[in-house]
């Protein structure tokens, strides 16, 4: 249950502004799309990169049917649509070299606005129902061992020349990894947070908001970087984590830093700031930890999303059994 903010809580982010449709739509279709995209934003209340990802999905589906039928596509070619017209489009992304995953997610889009165009009375297309999507491996998080994770986050405040960067990458990787945050979460972060006191409230995906713990050891990194941090000493709000130019801190920069602390500890190309994440979470586990709190300290909205760490801890157990054991030396 989402708990109400209080002084020291992250603040919501504003709502995602409402692009314009895709030109290849008619304005009957423009407008449902219109409709269906605030629907995603503020009644599903999806992540903005995930509804801006279906709004693309759904637009890059208009143009492909534009081009097939040489015009604007309306609600009428929308409803008339055919199987073939749908695996054509799957199809040609494949060509342009998309993964199976963002065929899958594309497809996921273009189910979601026939529905909502199904729901809401506007077209009805039975043949997409009947399109199978493509086949996915089944993933499994890739998290750091708890000694790469550590010497990951302490390496980071030794790469950059200036002292206030080191110790504002110092700081962020601490806290996903502390807190088991993604990186927008922790990049979304203001300064209206401050001082840090034992929990902080974070909005994550879908608005959800969720309390985490602050360790000691994250409260000292934030610390020891705004000690050194030549921006915003004199003002409470703007953003917590900032780049050279004072601006709010690009998760590029973040991940930039991470590619070189991969060549430097001789980490795999799956040790993403994502990873200590991932790390959080199958660390707590391994400890003991439950998967009910792991789920919440995560903001998962699905504890199966969250039982995807119990294979990683059993893909760890197997392996300390076959180096172990005497008889799987045989």
């Amino acid at each position: 249950m989402a708990r109400p903010a209080e002084p020291g809580s992250v603040k919501e982010p504003p709502a995602l502004d409402l692009p314009l449709p895709p030109v290849a739509f008619a304005p009957d279709a423009a407008a449902a799309w219109q409709g269906w995209f605030r629907e995603l934003r503020d009644v599903r209340r999806l992540s903005d990169h995930t509804v801006r990802a279906y709004a693309r999905d759904v637009g890059a589906f208009a143009a492909f049917l534009g081009e097939h039928l040489g015009g604007p596509v309306g609600l009428t070619a929308l409803q008339t649509a055919k199987i073939g017209d749908f695996r054509a489009w799957l199809a040609q992304r494949r060509t342009t070299g998309s993964r199976s995953s963002s065929l899958a997610r594309g497809l996921a889009a273009l189910r979601g606005f026939y529905r909502y165009l199904h729901k809401t009375g506007q077209a009805e297309n039975m043949a997409i129902a009947m399109l199978h999507g493509p086949k996915l491996p089944h993933a499994v998080p890739k998290p750091l061992a708890p000694d790469a994770a550590l010497a990951t986050v302490a390496q980071a405040g030794t790469l950059p020349e200036q002292p206030w960067v080191a110790a504002r990458d110092c700081a962020v990787l601490t806290l996903i990894y502390g807190c088991g945050l993604r990186i927008s979460e922790a990049l979304g972060l203001d300064r209206s947070v401050l001082p840090l006191r034992d929990s902080l409230d974070i909005v994550g995906k879908g608005g959800k908001m969720r309390r985490v713990p602050v360790l000691p050891v994250v409260r000292e990194a934030i610390a020891a970087y705004l000690a050194l941090c030549p921006y915003g000493r004199a003002t409470s709000d703007g953003p917590l984590f900032v780049g050279v130019r004072g601006k709010r801190l690009n998760p590029r920069m973040v991940q930039l830093g991470m590619a070189r602390l991969r060549g430097a500890l001789g980490l795999p190309d799956s040790a993403t700031p994502h990873a200590l994440r991932h790390s959080f979470a199958t660390h707590l586990l391994g400890a003991g930890g439950d998967l009910r709190t792991i789920q919440e300290l995560l903001g998962h909205a699905s504890l199966s999303t969250t039982q995807r760490y119990t294979e990683v801890d059993t893909a760890r157990l197997r392996a300390v059994y076959r180096a172990a054991h005497p008889r799987a030396q045989e």
